[in-house]
């Protein structure tokens, strides 16, 4: 999310020697900071991803910069974790050893500028003084989730201490108990949620200074959908938001988006919370092919000119009922009317037996029944078993809050269930409303099942 930590160190790091790392997911393509200290002054150190995603890395002394990594590998992947470590060592006597970076367990090399620092230079980070995570001494900047952070004061460590290959996929993947040592100003925050309480036994805590915490159950182990923030173009006045699971537009205008979470077998279930913009709020949600989603612009909406989807909407304010999709036919729902400010609406798809479900507030339409197979819409004509589809949504002004089981609604967690939620089938996920029998999180684990 867009938030700002903040600590200020009270006794001295070793300013020569440290290891930092960190699992981020990119939820939008704008400057993200990671790490930094020293703010605007001559004196300063800064981790961040730039304007053009590649990821940055400078020490600033004096005046000038004392040690420079800059990469001209775009990272735009808004759907996975990296892992980024940035280790120190100015005391190296190998000049290329001092300052290094890795991106998912390997070096970046591809540099644009490599300034290595001087033999036992001075880093901005460790000093008794104000640091921070997720800005940069003004406030919070760019919208990211960032998980299991560690800050090794005095120690050098490969990205091996802390991620592995896994044997079987050959991905990267995380060690979530690493065997590493913190120093005196070290910490590890963010281990298994939004607690910045200090993990490493140090008790050296974070607060929040700017922007909300949420705890998402979206994590490197397990990674949920979210939307895709470079699909689509977009129209002026719309905005992305909240870990990319919020968007709407104030405008009397469409506005579509997607997620790259393709779905092409199973059955899964997702939530979506209606919150009023203006006059005439309306939405729809359901499912697109790839071909469409790429292609789709501005002012386009699901089951419009161009625009073939399965899925539901609601009508305009004063409707009497809404309606469900299926290519460009849109049928009349005996639902009465279901368009109402702050509900929540359910979608469940079983792919395989070509049936959709929707929900308006717990209550499913149409007499569906998704847990016993029953009732439902048959959505053969649209797509062959098989052929990947893709969470769509329209909004017209209305801002939609989206919970693929990542457990909140914008940054307000799910309340029902004693304030517990309800997970899906394996135990993924937490939801507002029941999850239908046998029905699956759209995340790593769910599809893998």
């Amino acid at each position: 999310m867009a938030t700002q930590l903040s600590r200020t160190f009270s006794s001295q790091g070793n300013q020569r020697k440290f290891t930092i790392s960190v699992w981020i997911k990119r939820t939008s393509l704008s400057q993200q900071s990671i790490f930094g200290s020293g703010g605007g002054n001559n004196y300063a150190t800064r981790m961040y991803f730039d304007g053009s995603s590649n990821i940055q890395w400078w020490n600033y002394f004096n005046g000038s910069y004392a040690g420079r990594k800059y990469s001209s590998r775009s990272l735009r992947d808004t759907n996975g974790y990296y892992h980024c470590v940035f280790r120190c060592d100015t005391a190296n006597s190998t000049a290329s050893e001092r300052m290094r970076m890795y991106v998912n367990g390997e070096e970046v090399t591809d540099l644009e500028t490599s300034d290595n620092p001087s033999q036992n230079q001075t880093m901005e980070v460790g000093h008794t003084g104000a640091h921070y995570i997720g800005g940069y001494g003004t406030g919070a900047e760019g919208d990211c989730i960032m998980s299991h952070f560690h800050y090794c004061d005095g120690y050098s460590y490969a990205p091996t201490e802390f991620g592995e290959t896994d044997s079987t996929t050959g991905e990267w993947k995380i060690k979530t108990s690493p065997s590493v040592s913190y120093g005196t100003t070290g910490f590890f925050i963010l281990k298994n949620g939004n607690s910045v309480t200090d993990q490493s036994g140090l008790g050296n805590n974070w607060t929040v200074a700017n922007g909300t915490l949420t705890k998402t159950e979206d994590n490197p182990s397990n990674v949920f959908a979210t939307l895709s923030p470079h699909i689509l173009p977009r129209n002026s006045g719309e905005s992305i938001s909240n870990g990319s699971l919020s968007f709407g537009t104030s405008s009397a205008i469409w506005n579509t988006e997607s997620s790259a979470f393709g779905i092409a077998n199973g059955k899964y279930y997702f939530e979506v919370k209606l919150k009023d913009n203006g006059s005439d709020r309306r939405f729809r949600w359901g499912l697109q092919k790839e071909d469409v989603i790429i292609t789709t612009g501005e002012n386009k909406v699901l089951c419009g000119t161009g625009n073939p989807c399965i899925g539901y909407r609601t009508g305009g304010e004063s409707a009497t009922q809404g309606g469900y999709l299926i290519n460009f036919t849109d049928t009349a729902l005996s639902d009465g009317d279901i368009n109402e400010n702050n509900a929540i609406y359910g979608f469940a798809i079983d792919l395989d037996n070509q049936r959709m479900y929707g929900h308006y507030n717990g209550t499913w339409l149409h007499s569906g029944n998704p847990s016993a197979g029953t009732g439902g819409i048959d959505v053969s004509s649209f797509y062959t078993v098989g052929e990947p589809l893709f969470p769509s949504f329209t909004v017209h002004n209305s801002t939609i809050e989206l919970n693929f089981g990542n457990g909140y609604f914008g940054t307000t967690a799910v309340a029902t269930n004693s304030g517990n939620g309800y997970q899906d089938a394996d135990g993924n996920g937490i939801f507002n409303y029941t999850v239908p029998t046998n029905y699956r999180a759209l995340c790593t684990k769910g599809l893998n099942q």
